[in-house]
């Protein structure tokens, strides 16, 4: 008797332990990494990501993403009754491509990041920029002095007494933004009689694309969307140095007008008008340029691809931390779109996922 209560009690916990499991074959990509033994191949070792597992499977999710994004053309849609004749045009549908809008945070242009979408914008492989007051001065200031590598752990208070300021391990002399200063001013300055003489309408967006034509820099990534007519919209223009300079600016010469609302029915517009193209989101960080692209496609009931890349948790209620479901459930993306989050710094995984997406496909890649 008790033995065959034992081996009830064995049985019973034997086959909770060990449940029989779903058959997984052919329905999940199979756990493995990179044989080295192979050689070194770049470009083999980033397709393994998608089968190594945590966020280098995220990375190689995004990168399918990304390319996906990349090779859509309305020729892969079904022709539906409302469509015009010249959407009904074979040789228009495949020239129809997504609209793609790239948005990073201030300190991806501080870094080397600011080279990528240099190269992304020169080349017209994005179709709007977004970005903070910092994405727009920063690109401007290292056409006018460097950026250097510091330390995480340099002390505050020495920076200070030196005239370097920090920006995570990056130092950037006050130097700079004295040069900035001399040569942003003479701008608003003329900008200032435009609007006088010629009844001139600035927008953030036309600000910057006057920044980008004088600055006649091919390092800059504004000069290239200036001359490529790729919009860069900032709503928070002032919070930075560029408003540093508005500010004192307005002390010496006062009246220039910057209207933010002509601005955000540009932006809107970007979205509500890209039909009947697709529309896909690829964000860097988080904070304003991040709900700015996520909000205007919400006036088109959402994007159709969606790839986020950022260290930061939803724990909070961020925005910055959102998944890009939670953008779903607003209407920001649709819930078809195919989406993913890096949970990554970008300047690890953007450039590996620039690539393995634009640079791979493009006549300039050797």
């Amino acid at each position: 008797m008790e033995e065959t209560k034992k081996e009830l009690i064995w049985t019973s916990v034997h086959s909770t332990v060990f449940k029989d499991s779903e058959n997984l074959e052919g329905k999940c990509i199979k756990i493995e990494g990179y044989d080295f033994n192979q050689g070194l191949n770049y470009p083999e070792l980033l397709k393994s990501f998608i089968a190594t597992g945590f966020q280098a499977s995220n990375l190689g999710d995004a990168i399918e993403v990304v390319n996906q994004m990349l090779d859509w053309r309305l020729a892969d849609e079904p022709i539906t009754e409302d469509c015009s004749e010249e959407e009904r045009d074979l040789a228009y549908r495949k020239s129809v491509r997504c609209k793609v809008f790239l948005g990073f945070t201030s300190n991806l242009i501080s870094s080397g990041v600011r080279d990528i979408v240099r190269y992304l914008v020169e080349h017209s492989m994005v179709d709007v920029v977004v970005t903070t007051a910092g994405g727009i001065e920063e690109d401007l200031v290292k056409c006018l002095a460097p950026t250097y590598k510091g330390d995480f752990a340099l002390p505050g208070a020495y920076l200070r007494s030196k005239g370097l300021n920090r920006i995570g391990n990056l130092l950037v002399p006050n130097d700079n933004y004295c040069k900035f200063e001399d040569w942003v001013i003479p701008i608003f300055d003329q900008m200032l009689k435009e609007q006088h003489d010629e009844n001139v309408t600035w927008t953030p967006s036309k600000l910057i694309a006057r920044l980008g034509k004088e600055i006649d820099n091919e390092s800059s990534y504004l000069y290239w969307a200036y001359k490529n007519n790729i919009p860069v919209f900032c709503p928070g223009l002032t919070d930075g140095s560029l408003g540093d300079m508005l500010y004192f600016h307005s002390f010496c010469s006062p009246g220039l007008i910057v209207d933010i609302v002509q601005d955000i029915r540009a932006m809107n517009g970007e979205a509500v008008h890209a039909s009947p193209r697709k529309t896909g989101m690829i964000i860097l960080g988080g904070g304003l340029p991040k709900h700015h692209i996520c909000n205007a496609n919400m006036m088109r009931n959402g994007a159709d691809y969606a790839v986020y890349i950022n260290t930061a948790q939803e724990f909070d209620g961020s925005d910055s931390g959102a998944h890009p479901d939670e953008a779903v459930s607003w209407g920001k993306i649709r819930g078809s779109a195919k989406i993913v989050k890096v949970h990554c710094d970008a300047t690890i995984a953007f450039p590996l996922l620039v690539a393995e997406t634009f640079a791979s496909r493009s006549r300039f890649h050797c």
